[in-house]
């Protein structure tokens, strides 16, 4: 666990590296010395310009790769890393934790639906003040199928949790 927690710590100080270089790389205009410049020396400057700027933007994209490949092996660190830790805690402890992170994602369900149901509220009273209207200039319904929306709650007694369909 030590020596995982190292590898992460390695990784994450080169990523900040990497960054740190990214950051101080930059394109700088075309430079040219004076106005009286042959047309010799104004295209030879915009050549060396266009080729400082190619390996610039090559170093950057290497950079961004090497980052994206460090970010992505310190997600495979930290997965392992909490793998292990969970090997190590009793199945009790899992299951409390395990069931704690069930009851965040109850809770922003019951949340969510909370705002669908009132934004069908919405939705239903524009269609009762449209509908006749509606129905007078295109002889059918605005929207239909109100009576049977639903949507999903979260509800536990303490022990067996159950997801219902609650109607709007």
């Amino acid at each position: 666990m030590e020596q995982i927690q190292a590898e992460i710590a390695a990784i994450r100080s080169q990523i900040d590296a990497l960054q740190q270089e990214r950051a101080t790389l930059t394109i700088n205009d075309v430079v040219i010395s004076n106005e009286n410049s042959s047309p010799q020396a104004i295209a030879e400057a915009y050549r060396h310009h266009a080729r400082e700027t190619a390996q610039i933007s090559t170093e950057i994209k290497g950079i961004d790769d090497a980052i994206a490949a460090l970010k992505a092996e310190l997600q495979n660190k930290q997965t392992q890393l909490n793998s292990f830790s969970n090997l190590q805690q009793s199945p009790q402890e899992q299951l409390e934790s395990a069931r704690s992170l069930a009851k965040v994602h109850a809770e922003r369900i019951n949340q969510l639906a909370g705002e669908l149901a009132d934004e069908i509220r919405i939705l239903k009273a524009c269609a009762d003040r449209i509908s006749p209207i509606y129905w007078q200039v295109y002889y059918k319904p605005f929207i239909t199928g109100f009576k049977t929306i639903s949507v999903p709650h979260v509800r536990s007694d303490s022990d067996v949790w159950t997801i219902v369909n609650r109607i709007v």
